[in-house]
């Protein structure tokens, strides 16, 4: 095997311009690639990463019944909250766990109304993770003291033509199923660049929530932050083990739009990834066709002096991986240091405008990122497709008649 390698790598330099040629092809489409899938990763996380702060951490817990009426926002409150809490922060990579209370109203002001969810949180936990107390804009954020008051979005405030300090009209649906209605005080507006996603939710402090709609010491549902996202399978299923009582959900299972979308885009991804090797894998094809046309008579020498057809193709699949392995080898190196450097900076996204719910969720910086896992399986597909097509030039070259290759002009 040794001896076919030494022999394929320098019939790889045997045309060193050729080989250069396509070698060149290949590294800029790896470090594209590796680049694009940086990109594309980076954008994974930054979503998943805001969508967890969105919709209420990585996990939430319910009572049974919920799944099935989750459009509705159903008061079924937990069994027992603290249960639930206990046995959640004994699990790892668990940040916070927090009660809530989601509830189905209406929103009034002056003739506006908006059919919104109505969230009630606990601030001293959930204010480090939360999304709109970073975006915050005017006023303030929520306090567990806080009593009649709410913060809301800027699409809401906007479509209600209200202001902090204003008084807002909320209608909620209590325990009973009877509906309560309560003036509260716009103590905060948030600003997410998401108009109808602003315009869905308002927020209360979980205290004053348990008093309007007649929980006191009760909440509807517990919401899980972990270190990072991409556990929460796991974590779901061991928790729906310990906690037979309840239903656990991640926040993908309840907003299923977002990991369709991100599903969709994947497959553009590996599409465009995929025709760009193909296109490199083409000049392989053409290297390794021209080779075997300028070496017959070479091929005829081996096969005289012994060697057979399939040691013949063996030798020119070999040079073809040679190819690829080493223009994979620098195009990852290349793809390694860009996504890296870009990393360090990131690329800024304001000023664009079009992208909707995703774009927003991304936020105004975009950082590359590359895994282990992507980076091999990259280099690993490179070296397979240049095999692969170096196939027919090789297999070409192994039926080559030994007295006919060795006539051959």
């Amino acid at each position: 095997m040794s001896q076919a390698l030494k022999l394929a790598w320098r019939n790889m330099w045997r045309n060193w311009r050729r080989t250069m040629i396509a070698l060149v092809a290949i590294i800029l489409g790896v470090t594209l690639l590796l680049f694009f899938d940086g990109l594309i990763k980076g954008s994974d996380q930054a979503i998943f990463g805001n969508a967890v702060r969105l919709y209420g951490g990585n996990l939430q817990v319910h009572a049974l019944g919920f799944r099935a009426k989750a459009f509705r926002l159903p008061l079924l409150p937990l069994t027992s909250a603290t249960t639930v809490i206990q046995m959640a922060q004994a699990q790892p990579n668990v940040v916070a766990v927090a009660e809530r209370i989601s509830t189905a109203g209406i929103v009034s002001n002056h003739g506006n109304t908006l059919r919104v969810a109505i969230t009630a949180i606990d601030p001293a936990v959930e204010q480090p993770m939360s999304i709109q107390a970073e975006h915050i804009v005017q006023g303030r954020f929520l306090l567990s003291a806080d009593r009649d008051a709410i913060i809301i979005g800027k699409g809401m405030a906007d479509a209600l033509q209200v202001q902090v300090g204003d008084t807002v009209n909320l209608v909620g649906r209590r325990k009973d199923e009877a509906m309560r209605q309560h003036t509260m005080t716009i103590l905060g507006i948030y600003n997410l660049d998401m108009p109808e996603i602003e315009k869905a939710t308002v927020y209360m402090a979980l205290t004053d929530a348990q008093m309007l709609y007649n929980l006191r010491g009760q909440a509807t549902e517990a919401v899980i932050f972990l270190q990072k996202v991409g556990g929460e399978e796991r974590l779901m299923g061991t928790l729906q083990s310990d906690l037979p009582g309840y239903e656990v959900d991640t926040w993908q299972t309840l907003r299923p739009e977002i990991r369709q979308t991100l599903d969709t885009k994947l497959i553009a991804t590996n599409f465009f990834g995929l025709v760009i090797l193909l296109i490199a894998a083409i000049g392989i094809l053409n290297l390794m066709t021209m080779a075997v046309f300028e070496r017959t008579r070479e091929m005829g020498v081996l096969a005289a002096l012994g060697m057979k057809g399939r040691q013949i193709m063996g030798l020119f699949l070999l040079e073809g991986a040679l190819i690829g392995a080493v223009g994979a080898g620098l195009g990852c190196g290349l793809g390694v240091l860009l996504t890296w450097w870009v990393g360090q900076v990131g690329i800024s996204l304001t000023g664009l405008s079009g992208l909707g719910e995703i774009g927003a969720l991304m936020g105004d910086r975009l950082y590359p990122v590359l895994s282990l896992d992507t980076l091999f399986s990259r280099a690993l597909l490179v070296v397979a497709l240049t095999a692969l097509a170096s196939l027919y030039p090789a297999w070409q070259a192994s039926r080559k008649e030994p007295v006919s290759a060795l006539h051959h002009v």
